[in-house]
């Protein structure tokens, strides 16, 4: 290697030894060991390392195409020393306003889809809902009301009906008026209750 190149190789190597320190202090900030199980952190720690010795075996192939040299292992030493006593301090006091800052955003952008997106959407679903309730009540009352007028309507047409079926009643044999008034009195008992399951469905569906 020529005398600039190696120059340059102990520049770079120097800088990834403050680039390992730092990113060792990122990384142990970030991975809370006293709440992560064994396996996990070995594993993230073997992966941790893989990761940084592949970018500076890249670095160093990029300055002087991948050759190694002892005196580059002592220059990542010495810039992890340098970053140790230099820059940690400031680096974590740096980590910490940057971590504080992002959370303060995330939860500004939470506060304000809440107040702007969130909570109109669900005041005019909930607007929606009951205009569509009221519009359902006024209906069943309607219907209820005409349905109340279309019986006492039928009860009027039907009486002359009640009248002759009572006259043809009193033509026939007693055997056969009997089963006729069971078999009305089991239909009227059927009809009455399936009114009043429907009805009992409506009041629990138009229910405040």
């Amino acid at each position: 290697m020529t005398l600039s190149t190696q120059f340059y190789t102990m520049l770079a190597m120097i800088s990834m030894g403050g680039f390992f320190g730092a990113s060792l202090d990122t990384y142990q900030r970030f991975l809370k060991r006293g709440s992560r199980g064994k396996i996990i952190v070995f594993i993230n720690d073997i992966l941790f390392w893989i990761l940084h010795g592949v970018i500076v075996f890249y670095v160093l192939f990029l300055v002087n195409y991948g050759e190694v040299r002892f005196y580059l292992i002592l220059a990542i030493l010495c810039g992890f020393a340098a970053y140790q006593a230099l820059m940690k301090g400031f680096y974590l006091r740096l980590l910490e306003g940057i971590i504080s800052f992002i959370k303060a955003t995330w939860s500004f952008i939470l506060k304000l889809f809440f107040f702007l997106i969130y909570r109109p959407i669900k005041a005019i679903l909930f607007l929606i809902f009951t205009i569509l309730l009221g519009i359902g009540r006024f209906v069943w009352v309607l219907v209820k009301g005409v349905g109340i007028v279309l019986l006492w309507i039928a009860r009027i047409i039907w009486y002359p009906f009640t009248l002759l079926a009572k006259g043809i009643l009193l033509l026939l044999p007693k055997t056969w008026v009997t089963t006729l008034q069971k078999l009305f009195h089991s239909i009227t008992r059927i009809w009455i209750r399936i009114v009043h399951i429907v009805q009992g469905y409506m009041k629990k569906f138009f229910k405040k």
